[in-house]
């Protein structure tokens, strides 16, 4: 992944911006990738199971998203075995790159983990708590041609992507969540999934002088949830918080590494596409922002804002050990205008 520094005048930028156009893998590899992967997942599966996983594009469903455990449409991961489960991962990887499939599969292993420590029969914690209860689902004919899209979805995951003539056009909204976040696994040993989300934030706060934090820090009362959860578009308002315009050096290196952790997740073009346009808006136009307390295991939330995109990000759940993340396109999710 290119990580070069973006932090430049709006005039270098403007050049930058020309060369990595010209520069960028090709825009539509990830769009292609998902055909294919498509096709072969279609041709693994029976009659039925593609049935059930396949939706009109303009069916409501497309836009039904959201994180928390509940009953589902599509075909979840569960019900498949052998060459239909090695196709459904391989259309999962054409969505994602290697840390994001990795990513995933960490949340998805968290299931297991809740399905040990919380309480009930078993049958029903079992129907609860699986690895496998992630659905698949498919809007449209995948095709070089026309729109279609497809989504990942259950417990702390919803990935959501649309393809116009075999370009990816929109991989918004972007959600991954872990609970328990940190796992103890004996002395000196712990498994912690958005590890560095956390981190990297807490860092870049605790860098803030005395008059940068009275912008950053908006309150020690962090809210209970990303706002717009579930929703078709972003919810969020101007921004508010530290810009980048007034970090330092430190502080800015800080913000891009931050960045690159989210963007990481998705194929190279994809990201580049992402990044294109942060830098075409103007770094110095994102805010940071912190709401809760500042030391680990204490409920907190941030937010980072740019005129293109917002990342909401809350860990108050659970004792501080329960994140939910997730990337907001501000001109609108699911290539559709913003509201």
């Amino acid at each position: 992944m290119n990580t070069r520094p973006v932090w430049l005048s709006l005039g270098v930028v403007a050049t930058l911006a020309a060369i990595l156009v010209a520069q960028a893998p090709e825009t539509n590899q990830s769009g292609k990738a998902m055909v294919e992967a498509a096709r072969h997942f279609q041709m693994a599966l029976t009659p039925e199971q593609w049935k059930q996983c396949w939706f009109a594009f303009d069916d409501v469903e497309r836009l039904n998203w959201h994180f928390i455990p509940r009953e589902r449409k599509g075909l979840p991961l569960r019900d498949l075995e052998g060459p239909a489960l090695t196709a459904a991962h391989a259309f999962i990887r054409s969505g994602l790159s290697e840390a994001g499939y990795e990513q995933a599969l960490n949340v998805m292993s968290l299931e297991e983990v809740l399905y040990l420590l919380e309480g009930g029969e078993r049958e029903y914690r079992r129907e609860r708590r699986h690895p496998g209860k992630y659905y698949l689902s498919v809007f449209g004919e995948p095709s070089l041609s026309g729109t279609w899209g497809w989504r990942l979805e259950g417990h702390h995951l919803s990935l959501n992507f649309t393809i116009q003539d075999g370009r990816v056009v929109s991989s918004t909204p972007e959600f991954f969540g872990a609970n328990p976040a940190r796992v103890d696994a004996g002395p000196g040993r712990a498994i912690r999934v958005l590890a560095k989300e956390e981190d990297a934030a807490r860092a870049l706060l605790k860098l803030c002088d005395a008059e940068q934090r009275a912008l950053a820090w908006i309150s020690r009362q962090a809210p209970d949830e990303v706002p717009g959860a579930g929703t078709p578009q972003p919810v969020v308002g101007p921004p508010v918080g530290l810009p980048a315009s007034r970090m330092s050096a430190a502080q800015r290196e800080l913000l891009q590494e931050l960045l690159a952790e989210y963007l990481r997740n998705v194929p190279a073009d994809v990201a580049e596409a992402r990044r294109r346009a942060i830098n075409s808006a103007g770094v110095d136009n994102i805010y940071f922002a912190w709401w809760g307390e500042a030391e680990p295991n204490q409920r907190h939330h941030y937010r980072i804002q740019g005129p293109t995109f917002v990342i909401e990000y809350n860990n108050t759940q659970n004792e501080a050990n329960h994140i939910h993340s997730m990337w907001r396109n501000l001109g609108g999710d699911f290539h559709l205008p913003a509201t």
